[in-house]
C-alpha cells in the first residue's frame, strides 16, 4: 500500500508531468544543505511548478494527502538557510526554477512585475539592455538571490529604495486552500493599477504573507528608482573600536534631516577585509578568535580603520554633487578622527567598489567572499536593532564582541543606519566542518539573542534553526498567529514551523 507521501507524489506526475517532481537521493541532499550550525535538513522531495495555476495544484493535493510542503524562490540566503526546509521530511516547492519570468517592465511609471525566480542579476541585465534609465535596489548578497524571496523575508538594501517590502505592491497568492488572493488593487477584478495602489480598498493584506507561511506568493509588483546620472559615494576611515559612538551621532542628524539619500554604511574592520583575507590559523598557532596586533596589522595592510563609514549622492552632474560631499566632508572631519577616501580613491579598491556597487544598484559577488574567513563556510547572520545613539550604540558592540570572543568568533558586523535605527548584521563565521565549532557557534548565536533580547532589542529576521524559538519569546502575537494559521491552513500544509508559526 502506498504511503501518503508515495501516493502524493504519484498524482503530481500524473497531473503536473514528471519534470514537475525530483525524489532522487542526490537532489535531495543538495537542497538539504545550508551553511548553519544545525547542519543538513533534507527534504523528502523536491517540486518543480512553472505557473501559478501549477502552484494550485500543488497546494490542494497536498491537502488532499497531508504533505507538507516548504516553499523557496531562489534558496540563495547564506546566512539564514538557503533552500533547506525548516523542518526535515518537508517537500521543497522550489518557485525559482521553472517561474523566474520578468512579467512586465513599466518604464513610464517605473514598476516591473516579477516571478520568484527572478534574480537581482537578471533584473540589472534586463534593465541594462534597455539604457539603465531606471534602477532597482539590490542587497550586497548574492547576484543570484531572488528578488521576491528578499522581500518577503524582510530584506534590505542601501539605496533610497532600500526598504524592499515597501517597495513592492501587489501580490498573487495561492492560498492554503488553493484559492488564488490578489492584494492591493489587484482584488478589483480588471484593476489597472494593481502594481501602482499599494494599499487598496480594505484591511492591508500584504504583511500577512511577510516572514510567514499563512500562503504562496507567486508574482509580485516591485517599484524601481530613475537611475541619476551621476552617483558619488564618500567614505571616511575611523581608527578605534569606541569611535563607533562619534560615528553614531554624526550618521544621526544626516539622515534625520535626509541630507544622505542613501542608508549609511557602518562597517567594521573584519567585515570589509574579510573579503580579501582568511584567518592566519599559522600565525596564531590555531589558536581564535583573531588577536589584537594581527587584527590591528591587518587593517593596515588594507588602509583600513577600526571603521570604515559609506553613502553615496546621487544628482544631474559633478559639480552639482560637489558642494553636497565638501559638507559631508566637512561634517566628519571636524570629529578629528576621521580620514577622508574619495569616490575616484575607493574606485581602485576591491573592498570599497563593494560599496559603490551596492549604492549604485549593482549586484556583486565580491562580498560573498567574507565566507572563506575560516575553512568550511558556514556562517549564521545575528540581527538586531540598535537605536541611532552612540552610547547605546558602544554598549551594543561591547556586549557583542564579549560574547563573541567567549565563544571564540570574531565581531564580524555592519551597521546599516537609517535616522532612527541600524540594522545591525552581525556574521558569526566558523568551521562547519568542525563538530566543535558549529556547536559553538550555534550556542553563540543563542547567547546573543538572549543578550539582546534582555536588554530590550529583538531581532528582524532569524536563520532557519533559531525561527521557532525566537517566535516562543513573543507575548500575544504567537497565539494571534496560530489561530490565524489554523483558519486559513487547517491541515497545516504550507511550511509549518516557518518563523516559529504552527
Amino acid at each position: 500500500m502506498p504511503s501518503p507521501l508515495e501516493l502524493f507524489f504519484m498524482a503530481l506526475r500524473e497531473q503536473l508531468g514528471s519534470e514537475a517532481v525530483d525524489t532522487n537521493p542526490e537532489t535531495l541532499a543538495r537542497y538539504g544543505v545550508n551553511l548553519l550550525p544545525c547542519g543538513a535538513r533534507p527534504p523528502a522531495g523536491v517540486l518543480f511548478p512553472d505557473s501559478t495555476a501549477q502552484v494550485q495544484t500543488v497546494v490542494r493535493l497536498a491537502n488532499t494527502h497531508g504533505v507538507p510542503l516548504w516553499p523557496t524562490s531562489t534558496g540563495e540566503n547564506r546566512g539564514l538557510g538557503l533552500k533547506s526546509p525548516v523542518r526535515p521530511g518537508q517537500v521543497v516547492v522550489d518557485l525559482g526554477r521553472r517561474m523566474n519570468r520578468i512579467v512586465e517592465i513599466d518604464e513610464t511609471l517605473a514598476y516591473a512585475v516579477v516571478e520568484p525566480g527572478v534574480t537581482y542579476a537578471q533584473m540589472y541585465e534586463e534593465l541594462g539592455r534597455r539604457g539603465h534609465t531606471l534602477m532597482m535596489d539590490t542587497t550586497s548578497g548574492p547576484p543570484d538571490g531572488g528578488i521576491l524571496g528578499n522581500t518577503l523575508d524582510k530584506g534590505a538594501g542601501y539605496t533610497p529604495y532600500f526598504d524592499h517590502f515597501g517597495m513592492s505592491c501587489g501580490y498573487e497568492v495561492v492560498l492554503p486552500t488553493g484559492e488564488v488572493l490578489r492584494t492591493s488593487d489587484g482584488a478589483s477584478p480588471g484593476a489597472k493599477t494593481q502594481y501602482l495602489s499599494k494599499y487598496g480598498y480594505g484591511p492591508f493584506m500584504d504583511g500577512l504573507f511577510v516572514q510567514s507561511n499563512l500562503g504562496i506568493v507567486t508574482r509580485m509588483g516591485v517599484w524601481l528608482m530613475p537611475r541619476p546620472p551621476v552617483i558619488r559615494g564618500f567614505f571616511f576611515t575611523f581608527p578605534e573600536d569606541a569611535d563607533l559612538g562619534d560615528i553614531i551621532e554624526l550618521v544621526r542628524p544626516l539622515k534625520l534631516n535626509n541630507l544622505v539619500p542613501t542608508l549609511i554604511k557602518v562597517t567594521s574592520d573584519l567585515y570589509a577585509f574579510g573579503t580579501e583575507e582568511t584567518y592566519p590559523y599559522a600565525r596564531t598557532q590555531g589558536r581564535t578568535p583573531l588577536p589584537e596586533a594581527l587584527r590591528r596589522e591587518l587593517r593596515e595592510k588594507h588602509g583600513l580603520g577600526a571603521w570604515l563609514v559609506s553613502g553615496a549622492f546621487y544628482g544631474p552632474t559633478e559639480e552639482a554633487l560637489q558642494p553636497m560631499l565638501e559638507r559631508v566632508k566637512a561634517h566628519f572631519l571636524r570629529s578629528g578622527k576621521a580620514r577622508y577616501i574619495s569616490h575616484a580613491e575607493a574606485e581602485q579598491s576591491r573592498i570599497l567598489r563593494i560599496h559603490l556597487a551596492t549604492f549604485s544598484g549593482q549586484p556583486t559577488r565580491d562580498e560573498l567572499d567574507l565566507l572563506q574567513w575560516r575553512p568550511g563556510g558556514g556562517a549564521t547572520w545575528f540581527l538586531p536593532a540598535t537605536p541611532m545613539v552612540g552610547a547605546v550604540a558602544n554598549e551594543h558592540q561591547a556586549l557583542s564582541r564579549r560574547i563573541l570572543e567567549e565563544h571564540g568568533f570574531e565581531f564580524v558586523t555592519e551597521y546599516v543606519c537609517g535616522p532612527r535605527m541600524s540594522r545591525a548584521l552581525h556574521l558569526i563565521l566558523f568551521n562547519r566542518q568542525d563538530a566543535e565549532e558549529r556547536q559553538r557557534a550555534g550556542r553563540c548565536f543563542r547567547a546573543l539573542f538572549k543578550a539582546y533580547a534582555e536588554a530590550g532589542y529583538p531581532i528582524s529576521r532569524a536563520p532557519l534553526d533559531a525561527q521557532e524559538e525566537a517566535m516562543a519569546r513573543l507575548e500575544v502575537l504567537p497565539n494571534v498567529l496560530s489561530r490565524l494559521k489554523k483558519a486559513m491552513d487547517p491541515q497545516g500544509v504550507i511550511a509549518p514551523g516557518k518563523y516559529g508559526i504552527s
